[in-house]
């Protein structure tokens, strides 16, 4: 135990990562599904014309 090394910054480091992975999955789904569900929100809109 003379020498220990710091780990405290490293779960920091990893929830960061985690979270920058999950916002970059849910940018894409959107990216992808975006369209589809505008054009599902305009049908419903058009129909309740």
């Amino acid at each position: 135990m003379l020498f220990a090394p710091k780990e405290k910054g490293q779960g920091l480091v990893e929830y960061a990562l985690i979270l920058v992975l999950v916002a970059v999955v849910v940018i894409a789904v959107l990216t992808l599904l975006g369209p589809i569900i505008g054009n599902v929100f305009s049908k419903v809109n058009t129909n309740l014309d």
